[in-house]
């Protein structure tokens, strides 16, 4: 038998006085002391450790009705992360804080080849590293439409990105001299909902995220399910007709296809000029008879696509980002229809939140893609 040592348990004390000024700060030593459990002249030594290593500031008081005011702690939000979220046609690249707070943002064309795309993200992140005075970049983190072997830290699988076993983290990282951190979105868009949701904490959901394809993203007791290659969670390219249309992954039928972006505006047919998701939603708000029926098809789909969900995962919650939430009173009863009739006798049907993303849910989990190795076991969410 093998007994920690004592540096493992300082480690371990570490995270967790960091993840306790993460989730309740400010908060005093004596605070953390009390709900951690840990020794008050414990907890001074790792906050000293951690003003030190310019993780946590002090400064501001607590009010307390009488005796001596204790000095609060919060994270050190000089400390920041450059956040890419690439999608098929724009990339957007920001930078946050340890808050997931964004100082700046800038979109651009998601170049066609992942060499351009790499090429275009060095340079953009230079100027931002040349432009962050008196900060501290703790690294990249990057979500993609696809699926990355977390094993070679390559994308693996993007059908709506078309991009084939692409390197991006390594290239980067040399050209800058950060670490780079790779994951699905729907992926970041979970590890977003878990670390800066203000509600109750969940250890049981998934996020499906709505957009050109639909991604899943699995929290199960507070960690990502990696599976082969990292391929857990596609339930997007699960086939729900055999017979349907040609899938960007090459099958027939699957999910997304009947229930994505795409499919909503193919449902709506042929337009005169281009039409994007947006103009669709705005078209049902006028009025557009033709534009609601194509919502109202695209979340009956999804709400049959949930039930995979339901029965599979048996999550305690259900969280839906992307553009159609802004149509919810027409889409949200067909979706929430498809869950309750997939809960089994004696169980209990999940939570459905629809959350608008406004591209914030993606650029707050790559904050989280850097941060999770200080602050949590690797794999750990929660």
């Amino acid at each position: 038998m093998q007994t920690a040592s004592t540096e493992v348990v300082r480690h371990i004390n570490r995270r967790i006085v960091l993840n306790l000024i993460r989730t309740r700060q400010p908060l005093s030593r004596a605070e953390l002391a009390r709900i951690s459990g840990m020794q008050r002249s414990t907890i001074s030594l790792i906050v000293e450790d951690l003003i030190a290593g310019e993780w946590v500031l002090e400064g501001g008081q607590s009010h307390l009705p009488r005796g001596r005011r204790p000095t609060s702690l919060r994270l050190n939000e000089d400390r920041v992360i450059i956040g890419v979220d690439v999608r098929p046609i724009h990339t957007t690249l920001a930078l946050g804080d340890v808050n997931g707070h964004f100082i700046s943002r800038e979109v651009f064309d998601t170049p066609r080849e992942p060499s351009a795309a790499v090429a275009e993200l060095v340079r953009r992140i230079r100027v931002m590293q040349a432009a962050c005075h008196g900060k501290k970049i703790q690294g990249v983190g990057i979500s993609l439409p696809g699926r990355v072997n977390p094993a070679t830290n390559r994308l693996v699988f993007s059908p709506n990105l078309a991009w084939q076993d692409a390197d991006l983290a390594g290239p980067i990282a040399a050209a800058t001299g950060l670490e780079v951190e790779l994951d699905n979105a729907a992926n970041a868009c979970a590890l977003a909902e878990a670390w800066f949701s203000r509600g109750e904490v969940c250890r049981n959901l998934v996020v499906v995220t709505v957009s050109e394809g639909i991604g899943t993203g699995i929290l199960i007791d507070g960690e990502l399910p990696r599976g082969l290659n990292g391929m857990a969670g596609e339930f997007g390219h699960v086939p729900v007709d055999p017979a349907g249309p040609l899938c960007g992954c090459g099958s027939h039928g699957c999910w997304e296809v009947f229930a994505s972006n795409r499919a909503a505006l193919r449902y709506y047919g042929e337009s005169a000029a281009p039409l994007l998701f947006t103009d669709l939603l705005r078209l049902a708000e006028e009025g557009d008879a033709r534009a609601g029926a194509a919502l109202e098809e695209m979340g009956r789909h999804l709400g049959q696509g949930m039930r995979l969900i339901v029965a599979g995962l048996a999550p305690e919650r259900i969280v839906i980002i992307g553009d159609l939430t802004r149509s919810w009173s027409r889409i949200g009863p067909m979706i929430e229809e498809g869950v309750r009739a997939q809960v089994l006798r004696g169980g209990r049907a999940p939570e459905l939140v629809p959350a608008h993303e406004d591209g914030l849910a993606r650029l707050r989990g790559t904050v989280v893609l850097v941060l999770q190795k200080h602050f949590g076991a690797s794999g750990h969410t929660l």
